[in-house]
């Protein structure tokens, strides 16, 4: 019994015991000689001051903003009753910016911690690792990965090539270049008319009007064999370019013939005198039927690429769309308010037909030809003068005159700008497209003819390197 009294009373360690002094309480006046438990305490040893002794430790402070609690789930702990406790307490905890609940609802049942704690989600944020475009080893899971945004195309602001035209004509009415499925480029330089080779650049008379006629006119048939001649007295000339031979020559108009479309065996003709004519090579006759719908200059025409309808824009500010079943036109479109001139089918949408008014417009509207609804339009800021869809990418190039005379491609259907290009110092009143697609020609009113390399190819989607025949020089044409 005398050794479980001789045991102190406190459960503590014999360290701290013999640091309080804890002795055993004896009975009866063994109890009363000992001091008082708050006489022990005083009596413990003193601990060393703060001052004489320095502790070092480390201390670790966290920035909450690299952190990225979110990924751990730790924001969906429940919320209180109080919204306003709450909306206070998860602005200390996890700051200004933390997301708040959608709305607020009944409280659920308390969870865990380790519910919550360290359970990981995936991080959809930005990557800051310069290795994060790779892909990781997570890509055969399932998930896909996005693919890195391609960097805007680079269009040469400056023309492969520069060709001397004298006496090119500042015309709006007249469409004097064209270039052939066999890379052979027709100008009409006054009463004549020059072939230019893109393959060897060898220059060729092809024919003289006369003092009395001009050339207003010049369009190639789809294989390029045959170039026709429209000409100031109204005639409709058909040349043999490989002879430099004419084979045809048919009348019916009463004054200048400015504007000429080829279909398959087709050639139609617009004039001054409102009138379009259909011609057929196969027949002897001069013309097989007349379209008559205009009040004014017929300027523009284009076939579709089926060769079921004909576009027609003329100075009365109407685009007229024919088919070869009716001398009527099917569509009357009248929502340009100055000369259309610019026609343009698009190769890659049937029915979608694109025009472009003079300088009171300066529009370009898209339409639809199955219901003759205007899909867009969007205003270019000066006179439009030409428009040619690209057959690889679905882009179109449109030439500008008053007042800026520059050369724009079009990202379509969005119509956001991928180039402007400028170089001419006059409306670049006439346009024509390579084989291939990828160069355009624009001549203008500073008698030049300048190549620009803007599209890209069909397989490699990107411009073709210049080589030597394509090399920045400057000749002349004749």
């Amino acid at each position: 019994m005398a050794a479980a009294d001789a045991k102190p009373r406190l459960n503590v360690p014999p360290s701290m015991a013999a640091a309080l002094r804890l002795d055993p309480v004896g009975a009866g006046a063994g109890a009363s000689s000992s001091p008082s438990p708050s006489r022990r305490l005083a009596e413990t040893p003193k601990t060393p001051s703060p001052s004489k002794t320095t502790t070092y430790s480390d201390r670790f402070i966290p920035c909450r903003s690299s952190s990225r609690l979110h990924n751990f789930a730790l924001l969906d702990s429940p919320s209180k009753d109080d919204t306003t406790y709450s909306r206070l307490l998860r602005a200390e905890l996890f700051g200004p910016d933390s997301p708040r609940p959608a709305t607020p609802g009944p409280a659920p049942a308390p969870a865990s911690p380790n519910t919550n704690l360290f359970r990981f989600k995936k991080d959809h944020s930005a990557a800051t690792s310069p290795f994060a475009a790779q892909h990781d080893c997570t890509a055969g899971s399932g998930e896909t990965t996005a693919s890195p945004q391609k960097p805007p195309r680079k269009v040469p602001k400056t023309p492969h090539k520069v060709l001397d035209a004298p006496s090119l004509q500042d015309d709006f009415y007249l469409n004097l270049v064209d270039w052939s499925s066999q890379n052979m480029l027709a100008v009409g330089l006054g009463t004549c008319v020059y072939l230019w080779s893109a393959s060897n650049s060898k220059v060729t008379k092809l024919c003289d009007l006369g003092p009395r006629d001009s050339v207003c006119a010049v369009h190639w048939s789809r294989e390029g064999s045959y170039l026709a001649i429209g000409t100031g007295l109204g005639d409709v000339q058909i040349w043999d370019s490989s002879r430099c031979k004419r084979i045809r020559n048919m009348g019916g108009h009463q004054t200048r013939t400015g504007v000429l479309a080829w279909s398959s065996c087709i050639l139609s003709s617009g004039s001054r005198d409102k009138n379009i004519l259909q011609h057929d090579i196969r027949v002897p006759r001069d013309y097989v039927s007349m379209f008559s719908g205009h009040r004014s200059e017929v300027c523009g025409l284009k076939w579709s690429h089926d060769d079921r309808e004909l576009a027609s824009g003329g100075n009365d500010n109407q685009l007229l769309v024919w088919n070869q079943r009716s001398q009527q036109p099917v569509l009357r479109l009248t929502e340009h308010t100055a000369a259309v001139k610019a026609i343009a089918w698009s190769p890659h949408q049937q029915g979608l037909l694109a025009s472009g008014g003079g300088t009171a417009d300066r529009c370009i509207r898209f339409w639809n030809t199955a219901n003759g609804n205007v899909l867009n339009s969007i205003d270019t800021g000066s006179q439009v003068c030409n428009l040619a869809w690209c057959k690889n990418v679905n882009e179109l190039v449109s030439t500008h005159g008053y007042s800026q005379n520059q050369i724009m491609v079009w990202k379509y259907p969005s119509m956001s700008k991928v180039a402007t290009l400028t170089g001419h110092t006059m409306r670049v009143l006439y346009l024509a497209s390579s084989p291939d697609g990828q160069t355009i020609v624009t001549g203008a009113g500073d008698e030049t003819l300048r190549f620009w390399n803007i599209f890209p190819s069909v397989k490699t989607q990107t411009p073709v390197r210049d080589i030597g025949l394509w090399s920045f020089s400057r000749s002349h044409i004749r």
